[in-house]
This record gives structure tokens, C-alpha cells and sequence, in this order.
């Protein structure tokens, strides 16, 4: 894939994820913007599926949607509340280190610097550029697995793992692009572009691809 049809590719990505879910992370970014709900939720997707993410996200903001609520909170009911997410207590120790340090340093607010994000504890470069755009509408560059897959699958980079591409992508993708380039791959990624035989006859971007690493398809 070139410089020049990466604005071909994003205008039919654009199109095509219409037809599937949205990720549940964007969801909370959706009508009122509340970087808070979508630092946790985030937090919360980590190895995790979206549907048991969306599940555990409004049980645990349900009962405590605020750093100081969510501090009067044991660990144990932290646990039982975001169960069965992926590693749920590693998760509920640091969703209460997270709260207390926005208590302590930032005054209960979650900051729009990344990193200042990247300070709090459990917080690496994905959750704290997706906090950046979908949480405050700031320029950032979320890189997750379908992210770094399908960037490099398109032939459009050539990196080794998700910090290699997001700094790859800030040198390379128009900054117009930035924030809404994690929603459309990770969609994709999920219903189409599927890490084992992707349903390129399907795929509306077949012919920008350089289909790299793909040894089946559909």
C-alpha cells in the first residue's frame, strides 16, 4: 500500500465498518465523553473480550463511577464486580492505584497529556493514546493487535511489534487519520481482516493490500 492510496483504503474502511459492532471501548465515547469511564474500560479490555468487557465496564461504573467512589471500594468487590475479565486481579489492584493517584496528583481528573497518563500505574502507550483521542479528541495513535496486524499485512509499514508501529504510523499516516485509525482496524480486524485466513474476497481494500504474512485466505 502507498502514501497516496492510504486515503483510498481509510474512505472504504470508513464505509465498510458500518456493517459491524463498534468496539466497546468507542461506545463509551459516544454521546457524552467522560475520559474516566473510558480510562477504565479500557483498562478493563486488556485481554478480554468486548462483549464480557461491556459487561464488566457498566457493573463496576454502575456501582462507583468516579475515582472517589471507586477508592471506597475494597479489592475483593472490585474483583467480583469486573469478573470474568481477563487477569481481574491484577486489574482491580490497579484500577484502585490508578484512582488514588488521580486523586492525589491530578485532582480526581484524569489528564490530557500522554504522558501523564503514561505515569499512572498499568498504563501503557495503547490505553493512554486511547484515552487521548476518544476520551479528549487529541491527536494520538492507538496501536493495538489489529492495529499493528493490519498495518503491516497492507505492506504500509514494516515494524515488530505495537511501539515500533506507532511510532512508524506517526511518521507516516496523515495526522487526519490519527484518531479514528484505531476504530477502524480494530473493527475490521475483528468481523474481516482476521489474524488467520482473512476473507480477502470479501475485503474492499483487496487491492491496496500487499497481503504480507498471509499464507490462507477466504
Amino acid at each position: 500500500m502507498t502514501d497516496n492510496e492510504i486515503h483510498d483504503a481509510i474512505s472504504i474502511l470508513r464505509r465498510e465498518v458500518k456493517k459491524y459492532p463498534i468496539p466497546i471501548v468507542t461506545q463509551y465515547a459516544q454521546g457524552e465523553r467522560n475520559p474516566f469511564h473510558i480510562l477504565i474500560s479500557t483498562l478493563l479490555s486488556l485481554r478480554t473480550k468486548d462483549q464480557t468487557t461491556a459487561e464488566a465496564s457498566h457493573r463496576l461504573l454502575s456501582q462507583a463511577d468516579s475515582p472517589e467512589k471507586l477508592i471506597l471500594l475494597s479489592e475483593d468487590q472490585i474483583e467480583k464486580l469486573i469478573y470474568p475479565v481477563g487477569f481481574y486481579r491484577v486489574k482491580s489492584k490497579s484500577i484502585l492505584s490508578v484512582c488514588h493517584s488521580l486523586i492525589n496528583s491530578y485532582e480526581g481528573q484524569v489528564p490530557d497529556d500522554l504522558n501523564e497518563l503514561l505515569r499512572l500505574k498499568g498504563v501503557g502507550r495503547k490505553t493512554a493514546n486511547l484515552v487521548i483521542t476518544l476520551g479528549f479528541n487529541k491527536a494520538g495513535i492507538c496501536v493495538d493487535t489489529h492495529v499493528h496486524r493490519i498495518a503491516n499485512r497492507w505492506g504500509y509499514i514494516k515494524t515488530k511489534n505495537p511501539d515500533e508501529t506507532e511510532m512508524a504510523l506517526r511518521d507516516k499516516l496523515p495526522m487526519d487519520y490519527w484518531i479514528e485509525f484505531n476504530d477502524l482496524l480494530v473493527t475490521y480486524g475483528q468481523n474481516l481482516c482476521v489474524p488467520i485466513s482473512p476473507w480477502c474476497t470479501k475485503c474492499g481494500i483487496a487491492l491496496y493490500c500487499d497481503g504480507v504474512d498471509v499464507t490462507k485466505s477466504r
